[in-house]
């Protein structure tokens, strides 16, 4: 409920602070004393868009701050979404700058306007004639059925259910267009797959058939300088070797006379015996020195292959053509395996669709059996409240098609006169007619749901004093349960609140301002017998207005 409200700087309010209490508040005052500017900084509150035309001193901020009572509300799930920090005294501030930028604030942390409208819509029902269209609305109708019908847990796991529907219903559809998409690749994939599978790649082959190609390519020459080597080193009268042998020997007989000549003599020794390793190596790969055409050819036609596929694939080694075998190996499984993928995802959104289909019909149960009981309480209290030929009928439709509250199609349908025909209630009922429905819809919620605080803005406009009487009796049973505020120019509807203020303008040092003014007992019976009597109250006007109150 709202508890407290703080205006500064708004149209013709410099500052205004004013705190509510439950039940039933009235609000009057002249035409044009500044009711609207109330409701327009209310509504600012909810998540209306800003304009700085409003602002009183365009030159300071324009500030207004509503507290409000959440804590039977069941907003934490809500605040949670929004990424808010929940308190059961939450203050919703909203600022207009001079620059003309708006900001808004709930409990001190900033939020756009659409977190600040999904809130205010929780929180405060602002209603008046001209906003008795949302009767008309489907989202409106339904928000009406589904609470008679208890539907409240239904549609929350329909919701859940529609979603992973529509979710499994998308990853089917993808892999049916993948499978498409697939099937146009898959022999060119294969083909690419079968050349790298016959190529028979070994992760760091291609150098070592290199070398082996340049060996096999150049067989005569490299045997040739093997034998020259060979015999530099192992001639018996000029090779290395034996020459390098003799040193050693004459170096040896030095060694005894000093430390240098050893050292020396042992140096040789060690060269030595590494050019005899050397040329024993050599030997070696003469003796495994072989012409092989064949071989040769074979290598060669492996480098092709190879260098064939980095061109192909536009890399430079084998390792990489091994990952786009392994790559292509997994893109053709998948592919080959498809069939049985989507099978498996028809078979979910199958049991999904199933799933849904119980709720959407357990819901629709649900409603057909809520409309006769709507439809007889809305036509007794209409009766009350004047309309005693209006008539209903709701035309609920199971439809083929998943919607976002069930599968049906929902039609308010309605007859205000005997003998008169059903129409849409958008077509079949005035503005008039429109306002007292609304009334005794809202009436009708509030024994089945937790209703928003609700202002009423003069919807008793142009009903007559016995039907405002009845009126005000049903505002006054709906605020037995919630908080309702009225702004109202009938007396018989004042005199049953339990608070009352009233607006009124003043002149402040030759400047107009509206302020708001809650009424004691005696200030009441003076505003109600105005209301009734004009300015110049009379003592009959007194007291009626005492009978009214009392």
């Amino acid at each position: 409920m709202l508890t407290a409200l703080s205006i500064k700087n708004y149209a013709l309010i410099d500052s205004l602070q004013v705190k509510f209490n439950d039940g039933l508040t009235i609000i009057t005052g002249e035409t044009g004393a500044g009711k609207s500017i109330l409701l327009g900084g209310l509504s600012l509150v909810l998540g209306k868009r800003a304009d700085l035309s409003s602002v009183k001193n365009p030159t300071e901020k324009c500030i207004i701050e509503a507290t409000f009572d959440i804590a039977n509300y069941n907003l934490k799930s809500l605040f949670k979404t929004e990424d808010l920090d929940y308190e059961p005294q939450t203050i919703i501030r909203r600022e207009i700058l001079p620059s003309g930028k708006s900001r808004a604030f709930v409990n001190d942390t900033p939020v756009n306007l659409d977190s600040l409208q999904a809130l205010g819509a929780q929180l405060l029902d602002i209603h008046s004639q001209h906003q008795t269209l949302q009767l008309t609305n489907d989202d409106f109708q339904f928000q009406v059925i589904d609470a008679l019908a208890n539907n409240s847990n239904l549609l929350q796991d329909y919701a859940l259910q529609l979603q992973t529907f529509k979710r499994v219903k998308s990853e089917l559809k993808k892999l049916q267009h993948q499978k498409i998409e697939a099937a146009k690749e898959l022999d060119y994939n294969l083909f690419l797959l079968k050349e790298l599978e016959d190529a028979n790649l070994v992760d760091g082959e291609l150098e070592a058939l290199e070398d082996e190609y340049e060996t096999l390519n150049n067989i005569e020459e490299i045997g040739e300088r093997l034998t020259a080597t060979h015999e530099l080193l192992g001639n018996t009268e000029i090779g290395v070797v034996t020459q390098l042998t003799e040193i050693k020997n004459q170096l040896s007989k030095l060694a005894p006379y000093a430390t240098d000549y050893k050292l020396v003599a042992d140096r040789i020794g060690s060269s030595l015996i590494e050019l005899d390793d050397i040329f024993a190596e050599i030997e070696a790969l003469q003796e495994a020195l072989e012409a092989d055409p064949n071989r040769l050819n074979t290598v060669n036609s492996k480098l092709q292959v190879i260098n064939n596929l980095l061109q192909k694939h536009t890399v430079s080694e084998v390792s990489e053509l091994i990952q786009i075998k392994n790559d292509l190996t997994e893109n053709v499984s998948v592919t080959e395996n498809l069939d049985t993928v989507i099978a498996e995802k028809e078979s979910e959104s199958l049991a999904v669709e199933k799933q849904l289909n119980t709720y959407a019909l357990q819901m629709h149960k649900n409603r057909e059996k809520a409309i006769p009981g709507l439809t007889k309480q809305l036509e007794v209290l209409l009766d009350t409240l004047g309309m005693p030929n209006a008539r209903f009928n709701v035309d609920l439709n199971l439809s083929d098609t998943f919607l976002g509250n069930g599968k049906d199609e929902l039609k308010f349908l309605f007859s205000a006169n005997k003998g008169g025909q059903f129409n849409e209630l958008k077509k079949g009922a005035s503005g008039g007619e429109l306002s007292r429905i609304m009334l005794a819809i809202k009436s009708i919620l509030t024994n089945y749901t937790q209703l928003p605080t609700i202002m009423f803005d003069e919807i008793d406009t142009g009903v007559s004093g016995e039907i405002s009487n009845k009126m005000a009796s049903i505002m006054q049973q709906m605020s037995t349960t919630m908080q309702v505020f009225t702004i109202t120019h009938l007396p018989q509807i004042a005199a049953k609140g339990d608070t009352h203020f009233k607006v009124f303008k003043e002149d402040v040092d030759d400047v107009t301002q509206t302020q708001l003014k809650r009424l004691s007992p005696e200030e009441r019976v003076v505003e109600i017998a105005q209301m009734l009597g004009g300015l110049d109250m009379s003592s009959s006007a007194i007291e009626h207005a005492k009978q009214l109150l009392a």
